[in-house]
């Protein structure tokens, strides 16, 4: 699990899906759900939970995708398995702390050539960010 501190940055509401969208260190993310936690409201501080599976990987990718989560990573080290590869991921040399993990198949990260140092997109489906802790103030 890889997780993330945020601020919600706008809530809407339609029946019962909830779309919310996030400022994580200078970049924007969003989340769909059907429901939110006790608490939550613009401005407020909250720890993101991504599973490492949900992470897909674009190198040197162009074109546009529905993917509303494209966020620029660093690959700061891979751990090849017999079948999967953990990918870590770095947002910048500006945020030390945050990193992201991504766990995809050896096969496609022998494919794409992937090491340390390169410069990818983090995909990142809405569905698949959850709010696990609305932190005080």
């Amino acid at each position: 699990m890889s997780y993330l501190i945020a601020n919600v940055i706008a809530i809407q509401n339609c029946d019962t899906l909830h779309h919310v969208t996030f400022d994580c260190e200078g970049h924007t993310l969003s989340m769909m759900g059907l429901e939110l936690p006790k608490g939550i409201d613009i401005g407020k501080k909250v720890k993101l939970v991504i599973k490492a599976t949900y992470v897909t990987l674009a190198k040197e990718f162009t074109g546009l995708l529905s993917y509303t989560n494209q966020l620029p990573m660093t690959i700061e080290s891979i751990n090849n398995g017999t079948l999967l590869s953990s990918i870590t991921l770095k947002f910048s040399d500006n945020y030390p702390q945050t990193y992201i993990e991504s766990i995809i198949l050896r096969t496609a990260s022998e494919t794409m050539s992937l090491k340390v140092g390169d410069k990818i997109s983090a995909l990142i489906k809405a569905s698949e960010i959850a709010i696990c802790e609305v932190m005080d103030d």
